[in-house]
């Protein structure tokens, strides 16, 4: 454990280093707040948190630099509980309080929120349809051989899917066929429901074994939706990063293997090569639960260099979460 003079050293290397995106010399920090010793004195603890993985030095005669540890140690002991300002609060509440539309709608705007609001790549995961419960279902006709089966599921999804009409259905057979779904469905997930249970009428069976396996032939994994990738650019200066970093975040299978093993190991903030994805290596990712009647619906969370503002993320990732989880809730 390092003593408070070197820790208030590293914090305002850190501090420093976010700011400016420059090696941070002793002079500088003898004079910062929390600090004040001679040059010399933070010179030798520089040395010394250089030594013990904290800091490097990128060239000889530059100021020093925070390594993947000296952020862990800042985002695990130093960093303060970031708050939103008014300005900020307000625009989260707007966006959420007049958000309509589908979920995946939603979903994507809410990463573009995201992203305009830390100049950083967001990164939102909607919740598995195949565990969403049905709350509504109804089936419309649309022309002499073609209908919709329109189903409202708990996350707030609202699916659709086109039905073939073998011969002219009437108005009445509709509405009995959507009685006999909703009967089917109503209250069950997704990914559980059942082709059982005929009524004996062919024209209504027929119509159901239709609905019933078109639903069940889509997809149930996360939802991805990435915001701000374009960000990402301005974030680093050597292009094979950038491209490395683009290219993965289009990779959906390995965002989503991301995140699940960020939350399986109880991890909010993952430093450079902790998540585990080599071409990520220069970055950090903050995530946040979004949670819904107790339940857990997603995840919303923002990908930037190591030396992005921790404070700042972190408090606009809970603030997003918590309001997208409102939302998912009264929806």
């Amino acid at each position: 454990m390092l003593d408070d003079r070197k820790t208030a050293i590293l914090r305002a290397v850190v501090e420093e280093y976010i700011a400016t995106a420059q090696p941070v010399g002793s002079s500088h920090i003898a004079a910062s707040d929390g600090v004040q010793v001679s040059s010399a004195t933070v010179r030798n603890d520089m040395a010394f948190l250089e030594q013990e993985g904290y800091l490097a030095q990128p060239h000889t005669s530059a100021g020093r630099i925070p390594t993947d540890k000296g952020y862990r140690f800042f985002v695990d002991h130093l960093t303060p509980n970031g708050k939103l300002g008014v300005a900020d609060q307000m625009k989260v509440g707007e966006f959420f309080d007049t958000a309509t539309g589908r979920l995946e709608e939603t979903l994507q705007r809410t990463s573009t929120l995201l992203a305009k609001m830390t100049n950083y790549a967001a990164v939102v995961l909607g919740p598995k349809k195949e565990v969403a419960v049905v709350r509504s279902v109804q089936l419309v006709g649309l022309s002499a051989h073609l209908a919709t089966a329109v189903v409202v599921l708990s996350n707030g999804a609202v699916e659709s899917e086109p039905v073939e009409l073998a011969t002219t259905i009437s108005e009445d057979e509709l509405q009995r066929t959507t009685s006999h779904l909703s009967r089917l469905m109503v209250g069950k997930a997704l990914g559980d429901l059942s082709h059982t249970a005929a009524t004996g009428d062919v024209v209504i069976d027929t119509l159901t074994r239709q609905v019933l396996t078109a639903l069940s032939g889509r997809r149930t994994d996360e939802s991805v939706f990435v915001g701000g990738a374009s960000a990402m650019a301005e974030a680093f200066d050597a292009v094979e990063i950038v491209r490395s970093v683009l290219h993965t975040l289009e990779q959906q299978f390995v965002m989503v293997s991301l995140v699940r093993d960020m939350l399986n190991r109880g991890l909010s903030v993952a430093i450079g090569a902790e998540h585990g994805v080599e071409p990520l290596a220069a970055c950090s990712v903050v995530l946040a639960p979004v949670v819904a009647d107790g339940t857990t619906l997603g995840t919303v969370g923002i990908l930037g260099p190591t030396r992005m503002n921790y404070p700042q993320a972190l408090a606009t990732v809970e603030v997003v979460s918590d309001r997208l989880g409102r939302r998912l809730a009264d929806s």
